[in-house]
């Protein structure tokens, strides 16, 4: 593998990587730079920053690395260059929700600069988040993101005294502690009402998940329209997060016996439109007939229920490839052009209203 070898005299992978182990049976830094035939700089540069070395000499390092064995020590390297490699991300939940491709695109756009994502779920307590927010600053991240706007003015105090890169994600704030990528969730709840009240509605309900976010888009969908129809009040069921479809087929059961009239319902999350789609079809409902169904999410199978779901998407991709941006300009020095972006949401027009 040694440019210094001719192809004659050249080692097979396994004497190479024989070669490569000192006694203690640790290869280090200097005898795979040996073995590669370039500097110690350059193989740190393969691992680390992966784009400011020739693809040949990529294929070479990463070649050597599997037949090896060799383990980076990112903890000396971080201390020796005072930066740190790793960027941490706290969400709500890691699976099967609405935030897996914000995750899925900061993990593969930190990775292609040489940068590693850690993971924290926090669930919809804020306490929660605090307390490994503190312990996360302990740690001296790269970066963190988080999800959502922080609220507690202790907190933000931290995280700006920190001085680490920061970026809110998944709501708006002309005020964000560094930097932010979302959307504005009133905003959502207003094009709900509105599409619903064009599509029809006269006797509306909502249902939701009780977190900060969710209760925006539901208490500005009922303000709005009130403000339509000329009502006192909308009616709301507010459920535990993170929801299920169950929880959806519970919520429309108990509005239908408190008002058996209501012809749409807005479900501030897609686990909860499926479960009122499912309810709606075991109690004989026509779904979009005799009641209108729209969610928020627009999750993987929002496009396969039966009618198709309508439903609110956010660019969740989209999110996750600004923070990371943002990010990785901040930690290597350069000016971020626009620190606040708002991304939008799109209305997914299926058959379900």
């Amino acid at each position: 593998m040694s440019n210094n070898l001719s192809d004659e005299t050249a080692e097979t992978p396994r004497a190479a990587s024989r070669r490569a182990r000192p006694n203690t049976g640790r290869v280090t830094i200097t005898s795979l730079a040996k073995l590669v035939g370039v500097t110690k700089v350059t193989i740190s540069r393969a691992l680390n920053t992966p784009h400011l070395v020739s693809p040949d000499t990529l294929r070479r390092v990463q070649e050597a690395v599997r037949e090896t064995g060799y383990i980076p020590n990112l903890a000396a390297g971080s201390l020796a260059s005072n930066r740190s490699r790793l960027v941490v991300a706290l969400v709500p939940s890691v699976s099967g929700s609405v935030f897996q491709e914000t995750t899925e695109a900061i993990t593969l756009a930190l990775r292609q600069r040489g940068y590693q994502l850690l993971v924290g779920q926090v669930g919809y307590d804020e306490s929660s988040e605090e307390v490994l927010i503190e312990e996360i600053l302990g740690r001296r991240p790269a970066g963190i993101v988080l999800t959502g706007v922080v609220h507690s003015q202790n907190v933000r105090q931290r995280l700006v005294a920190s001085d680490i890169p920061i970026v809110e994600t998944w709501d708006l704030t002309a005020s964000p502690i560094d930097m932010l990528a979302g959307f504005s969730h009133e905003q959502v709840g207003r094009q709900a009402a509105e599409f619903l009240y064009q599509r029809g509605a006269r006797r509306p309900a909502v249902i939701t998940p009780d977190d900060k976010r969710a209760m925006k888009r539901a208490n500005v969908f009922c303000e709005a329209m009130r403000g339509m129809l000329g009502k006192d009040a909308i009616a709301l069921r507010a459920v535990k997060a993170p929801t299920h479809l169950g929880d959806g087929r519970h919520a429309l059961a108990s509005l239908l016996e408190t008002d058996p009239d209501i012809d749409a319902v807005f479900c501030a999350a897609d686990s909860l439109a499926l479960g009122v789609l499912i309810e709606a079809r075991a109690t004989g409902m026509a779904v979009p007939g005799r009641l209108r169904v729209l969610g928020y999410g627009d999750l993987e199978f929002a496009k396969d229920t039966d009618p198709p779901l309508t439903t609110l998407r956010i660019d969740g991709t989209r999110i996750g490839k600004l923070a990371a941006h943002m990010l990785i300009e901040r930690i290597e020095g350069r000016d971020v052009e626009q620190p606040i972006v708002d991304v939008g949401f799109q209305l997914m027009i299926r058959s379900s209203a």
